[in-house]
């Protein structure tokens, strides 16, 4: 296959073998069909909650819920990393991948999960998709099929990291001894997914074993939950920090700064701060002991440091470029910047959704503040700016920007511009009213939120604007899956044959004033110390029976 650009990484692309361009292209699809199914279900649920839709038993609509998180956190996720963790070993060995058939055999195992799923899911009593025992009751069949296919998602974890790590270390044998930062970065992501597949296997062996008879009922399942569930939440960040320093050189031909050296370092920091930090997740455990709510209210603090770290990396190093290219004023460098392309605006996107979920996230996980947040809408609220606005923006758009490279097409057509600002808009709407709701105790996981007329009215009106930024966002995020969908079949424009960015001297962007990005940081820290301080307020000011209780 002849590459129709000339950057760097469609040049590593076809360097491939056909059966392994075919693998990551095939992992891409599958990924786009999860999400576009668990983008159709979300958007019902949010409908229903706004009442502009009712499911024929209760049961259905928490059915519909459980699969929504299902394909939309485990599969879109866990595939669409899977298809960026083999175009990282692309990048960094240049040459055809290893172990190319564990890559198959993991998608396989993939689809099998998602059967699993989706058949334990409607069978049975309906689980939410923690799959906590004590809603099985009787019910065992079913909620063993929901527990196999968390296996079998495990299994698929293995099988699809390995051929990227084991292309990795072929890379450093073959090269200079030592990885790139990227290729670093990427081994170490590698890492944290096996990490992840045992964290699954842990959590659900028990639970396995308990539905077939061989066990008694896991005791210690909802603490499983909480690390498994705190590595998957974080794993998707480190890989979106490595998808913006995969596409930001495409781009603008900018490179860090800083150095690999340090660019490893803030890779590492993901190895220092993400375990450790879990214990955040337990504060709603009942007798918790008083130092673990101490240690983890400390280490919770620390949760932003490697992607604050990361996003100055990247920030401060297209500013300094832009500059170098003669950027003037305090936003030029932003001016100088290819705003022709829909990568660039997805990825601008993605970082102002970043600032405001990782504002919301502070909030959430004050020990004080998390019993009384935890079980309301303030949840997904905040949780959709960083599952939606920045992790599934940045994958697309890595999807997209490869595509012509695998064999598809990927023509860029103007309209297509304005979607991750309609996703954006929608998810401002969803957040906003859906953080406030939360602060006034609305529960998360209610169908419908009117209580048959007896909630406040004020539910009511922001359980609309929570159904109205989900139009939204469906409506953008439903129009770039399908546009990418398309292209990875072969439909649309082709692309247009392109260079990549000429690179400035490192020696004239390290002369360049960048500060940037530091402002944004600080900036940033006073939003969070803000809301903080307004979330704490405003609780003191409900009265206690407005206050979410503390299911998590």
């Amino acid at each position: 296959m002849t590459p129709n650009t000339h950057s760097s990484l469609s040049l590593s692309l076809a360097a491939l073998a056909p059966g392994d361009r075919r693998l990551i292209r095939s992992l891409f699809i599958a990924a786009l069909a999860a999400l576009a199914l668990g983008l159709l279900l979300g958007l019902w649920v949010a409908l229903a909650r706004a009442g502009w839709a009712r499911p024929d038993l209760p049961e259905t609509g928490y059915r519909l819920l459980t699969l929504h998180g299902v394909a939309v956190f485990f599969d879109w996720l866990t595939l669409a990393q899977a298809g960026l963790l083999l175009v990282l070993a692309a990048q960094e060995r240049k040459a055809p991948l290893s172990l190319a058939w564990m890559g198959w055999a993991g998608l396989v195992v993939m689809l099998v999960a998602f059967v699993l799923h989706l058949l334990g899911t409607l069978g049975g009593n309906p689980l939410l998709y923690d799959g906590s025992p004590e809603l099985v009751a009787d019910a065992r069949q079913g909620a063993l099929l929901f527990y196999l296919g968390y296996g079998a998602l495990a299994l698929g974890l293995v099988l699809l990291a390995l051929p990227g790590l084991a292309t990795l270390v072929k890379a450093r044998k073959a090269g200079s001894g030592s990885w790139t930062a990227l290729g670093f970065g990427a081994f170490a992501w590698a890492g944290l997914l096996l990490v992840s597949a045992i964290a699954l296997a842990n959590t659900f062996l028990p639970a396995i074993l308990w539905a077939v008879g061989l066990g008694g009922m896991p005791a210690d399942h909802a603490t499983l939950w909480h690390l498994l569930f705190h590595n998957m939440h974080y794993l998707p960040l480190l890989g979106t920090m490595l998808a913006w320093y995969l596409l930001l050189p495409e781009l603008t031909g900018a490179r860090s700064i800083f150095g690999s050296g340090f660019s490893k370092l803030v890779f590492c920091l993901y190895l220092v701060f993400v375990p450790p930090t879990s214990l955040y997740h337990m504060f709603l455990e009942p007798g918790l002991d008083p130092m673990v709510l101490v240690l983890g209210s400390l280490l919770s603090l620390f949760i932003g440091v490697p992607t604050i770290a990361a996003f100055l990396v990247v920030m401060t190093s297209l500013e300094a470029h832009g500059r170098a290219r003669g950027a003037r004023g305090g936003l030029g460098w932003l001016k100088s910047l290819d705003w022709s392309q829909t990568a660039t605006h997805a990825l601008a996107a993605a970082v102002i959704n970043l600032a405001l979920g990782g504002v919301l996230a502070f909030v959430l996980i004050q020990e004080k503040l998390a019993g009384l947040l935890s079980d309301t809408f303030f949840v997904p609220g905040y949780f959709h700016f960083m599952t939606l606005g920045v992790v599934t923006l940045s994958l697309l758009t890595v999807a997209e920007r490869i595509a012509p490279a695998l064999g598809g097409r990927g023509g860029s057509v103007a309209w297509a511009r304005y979607l991750p600002w309609l996703i954006t808009l929608g998810l401002f709407l969803f957040g906003v009213a859906g953080v406030v709701a939360g602060s006034q105790g609305m529960p998360r996981r209610v169908l419908d939120a009117s209580y048959e007329g007896l909630a406040p009215t004020s539910w009511i009106l922001l359980s609309w604007i929570i159904g109205i930024g989900a139009l939204l966002m469906a409506l953008g995020l439903g129009l770039m899956v399908a546009r990418i969908g398309a292209a990875y079949l072969g439909f649309g424009p082709k692309a247009l044959a392109t260079e990549q960015p000429q690179a400035v001297p490192e020696e004239l962007a390290l002369k360049q004033g960048a500060w940037g990005a530091s402002l944004a940081v600080a900036l940033l820290l006073t939003l969070i110390t803000a809301a903080t301080w307004g979330a704490f307020a405003l609780m003191r000011s409900l009265p206690v029976i407005a206050i979410g209780g503390a299911g998590h």
